[in-house]
């Protein structure tokens, strides 16, 4: 049987893709909104992909705000697209 690839959904362009290929936003009590690289830290994650174009979706969507319950300011999307600028 071959291994099952965890898909997940991209809070910008809304495409399902492999969890490696995709950046995990992550909500802490501690830190706030934060980019996890690793993947493995705890705290309630939405995924988005490597790439502006989808952080500009996500923002205008309000992605994040949907995928965490709660409204995101806009100082976070700012941090979060030059984090992603870096991957890019």
């Amino acid at each position: 049987m071959a291994k099952k690839i965890p898909l997940r959904q991209c809070i910008g362009c809304g495409e399902m893709k492999g969890k490696k290929e995709m950046l995990r936003v992550l909500r802490t009590e501690e830190e706030g909104i934060i980019l996890d690289a690793t993947g493995k830290k705890n705290g309630r994650g939405a995924y988005i992909c490597p790439n502006i174009e989808c952080m500009k979706k996500a923002r205008k969507s309000k992605g994040l705000d949907r995928a965490f319950k709660m409204a995101v300011p806009d100082e976070v999307y700012d941090s979060l697209t030059k984090e992603i600028e870096l991957f890019e």
